[in-house]
């Protein structure tokens, strides 16, 4: 099953510090490799925090951690830090990078390593 929602990305002061320590550290990827979802949409998708979810558009396609939101409820809405990760979904278009429209749905694929990003630009 998928679902559709708008990512909104976000700036966190706990990835921003894992940051300094390094983008290849195993830390930054926990904070950046992740999408927060609203609690019912979580339970749409049958997904628990930590399992690995597919997000994907028209531009591109990755794989990210779960995490439900500990917001008000936000149906429809999910977040992701500006990362890498995060990037992978936003189109030439620099305006798109704060609202992205993505389909989210369960995974049995790892979540996607920082290598495999840089990888994707290289090529």
């Amino acid at each position: 099953m998928a679902l559709e929602v708008t990512v909104i990305t976000v700036r966190d002061i706990f990835q921003d510090e894992a940051a300094k320590k390094g983008r290849f550290t195993d830390e930054y990827q926990k904070l950046s490799a992740q999408i927060i979802l609203d609690k019912q949409d979580m339970a749409k998708l049958g997904a628990k925090d930590g399992q690995s979810l597919q997000v994907q558009n028209a531009v591109g396609s990755i794989v990210v951690a779960a995490r439900t939101g500990d917001d008000d409820p936000h149906p429809g809405i999910a977040f992701m830090n500006s990362s890498p990760w995060a990037n992978q979904l936003v189109g030439d278009d620099i305006c798109s990078a704060k609202n992205i429209k993505a389909s989210v749905s369960p995974s049995n694929e790892n979540v996607t390593v920082i290598s495999e990003i840089l990888q994707r630009i290289r090529s």
